[in-house]
């Protein structure tokens, strides 16, 4: 397919080749076991192939609909070679992501006709949630937007020290009140500084506890309601940040997070320090969310727009 012979950004993909390697690496030796002696696909070996997926953490929903799909083309082609196998994974795998509309961009953008554009992230603590935010507002600025962040997760001392550092670091105002303060009059502020410096983009970090997801809905819901006073149709993204190298757990916190608020994007984390890749495959598919974001590295600029495309290119390296 020729979307797979694009031009990616040469800096970009490696740092998003050697981030994927663990992934890659795994679940290439997971496939070259399963096809080994065997010279065309057949039922053993596409039981085999849905044992490879499953360990590798795409989920057994998404591995099954996958296995389907190859099994059309096997009917339909009638012979196909296991040395095709690699290509035609990469294909159906991008058309699986394809059908949640995800995936298609390769620039930190944001749409024109929204400003400021108010992005309210949510997630379980110890995810790099607080990191993504940071990392998320120097790619904006380095873009040329205008960034305003705002400390809303005020139940912990630690996670407004942590974004005022990033804040310094990335040079862009932050707005915070005392531990214990109400998160959505932290909202309610950030919205009003940002219109009056006429920012283009607002960024929200909110608390990241689930015990209680009753409360988690409530606390969002009132978020919102308050910056709606401010911007009417405030959030325009409501972001979920889940740590890739948890695999399956992530897969909970998603489902956790989707049913007490709504969830409009995804982004991936710590994925460099994993062989769990494929858990954007099947969070993304599971879901019908889009993964908008991708962290494969320790570094300030390696957190990624997710193109489905470079990602399908570097998992099958």
């Amino acid at each position: 397919m020729s979307f797979f012979k694009r031009l990616f950004s040469s800096e970009k993909k490696e740092t998003l080749d050697k981030g994927l390697e663990k992934s890659s690496t795994s679940f290439l030796s997971k496939l070259t076991k399963a096809v080994a002696g065997k010279s065309k696909v057949d039922d053993e070996v596409l039981d085999s192939l849905e044992e490879v997926l499953v360990t590798s953490d795409v989920g057994v929903n998404t591995t099954l609909k996958i296995i389907e799909r190859i099994e059309e083309r096997v009917s339909r082609d009638k012979y196909l070679g296991t040395e095709e196998l690699n290509q035609i994974l990469r294909e159906e795998i991008a058309g699986l992501l394809s059908e949640t509309n995800s995936g298609e961009e390769t620039e930190f953008t944001i749409p024109a006709t929204k400003k400021p554009y108010v992005i309210m992230v949510v997630g379980v603590n110890g995810v790099g949630k607080t990191t993504t935010i940071g990392k998320l507002a120097n790619q904006f600025k380095n873009a040329g937007y205008k960034v305003v962040l705002g400390a809303a997760d005020t139940f912990r001392a630690a996670a407004i020290d942590q974004l005022q550092i990033w804040a310094d670091r990335v040079g862009v105002p932050i707005v915070k009140q005392q531990m214990g303060s109400d998160p959505a009059s932290v909202a309610f502020d950030t919205l009003q500084s940002a219109v009056s410096q006429d920012a283009d983009v607002v960024i929200i970090d909110t608390a990241g506890r689930l015990h209680n997801k009753v409360g988690l809905m409530n606390e969002l819901t009132k978020v919102k309601r308050v910056m709606q006073k401010v911007v009417g149709d405030a959030p325009h993204d409501v972001m979920l940040v889940l740590d890739g190298s948890t695999g399956q757990n992530a897969f909970e916190q998603a489902k956790e997070f989707t049913a007490a608020t709504d969830v409009t994007c995804l982004a991936v984390t710590k994925l460099d320090g994993t062989a769990k890749g494929g858990v954007v495959i099947g969070i993304s598919d599971q879901f019908q969310i889009p993964v908008k974001y991708i962290g494969v590295g320790e570094g300030i600029n390696d957190l990624q727009v997710f193109n489905k495309y470079e990602f399908v290119d570097s998992f099958f390296k």
